[in-house]
Order: structure tokens, then C-alpha cells, then sequence
């Protein structure tokens, strides 16, 4: 422990500070994982708790617990998640879709000659 005075000071201070952040990280973390049992179960308030996840996490960035870019990229992949939770629910209509598209456009496609036309240019400039 420190003798000097301003050095107790800090010590406490410091002491503070960290209990606050630390309730501030609990905060946004409980949060979070709110959120995700939610969405992997598909409870229909997994938007609702989405945006008080993303609440928590910009109170923590303005309070200096964590950074902007950190904050952001929290938020970033918690909206993916929500994101490819719908998009799979969404998927096995779309994939018959896009095969049958698939399979037309192999067939309207026509076959390039490129080659050809290359090489003939190639041997018309050596005839000159």
C-alpha cells in the first residue's frame, strides 16, 4: 500500500473505477447473451432484445468502457446473426430457385469464339 496521500487517492480511485466498469461490462454482456438464447431458440422478441443489446453496448462506448470500433463490431455481428437466423429459415424455397435459374442460363448461354477470331487477326499482321 502506498504512504503518500495523493497515491491513496488514486488507489481508491482507481478502485471505483474499475467496479463501475466492471458492472458496466456485466450489463452489456448479460444482455448479449439474452439475445442470442432468444434468437437460436427463435423467440419472436429477439428484435426487441436485439436493440437493448445494442443499447448497452453504446452506453458502455460513451461511457469509455469499451472502444467505438469495438462497440461496433459487437453490434455488427449481433445483427448477422439475427440476419442469417431469418435467411435460414428462408433458404430451402430459395435454393430450388436459384437451381432451376442456374440451369436455364446454361442453356440460353452461347459459346464463345474468341480464339478464332484472335488468331486469325495473329496471321492477317504476319501477312503483312
Amino acid at each position: 500500500m502506498p504512504n503518500i496521500k495523493s497515491a491513496i487517492k488514486r488507489v481508491k480511485v482507481a478502485e471505483t473505477k474499475t467496479k463501475r466498469n466492471n458492472m458496466i461490462k456485466s450489463e452489456y454482456k448479460t444482455a448479449i447473451k439474452k439475445y442470442e438464447v432468444a434468437n437460436a431458440n427463435g423467440d419472436a422478441n429477439a428484435v426487441e432484445l436485439l436493440s437493448k443489446a445494442k443499447s448497452k453496448i453504446d452506453s458502455a462506448c460513451t461511457k469509455g468502457v469499451i472502444s467505438k470500433n469495438a462497440a461496433s463490431r459487437k453490434k455488427s455481428r449481433l445483427e448477422t446473426k439475427l440476419a442469417v437466423k431469418a435467411e435460414a429459415k428462408k433458404a430451402p424455397a430459395k435454393k430450388a430457385e436459384k437451381k432451376v435459374e442456374a440451369s436455364e442460363e446454361k442453356t440460353e448461354a452461347p459459346k464463345k469464339t474468341t480464339k478464332k477470331a484472335t488468331t486469325a487477326k495473329k496471321t492477317a499482321k504476319k501477312a503483312e
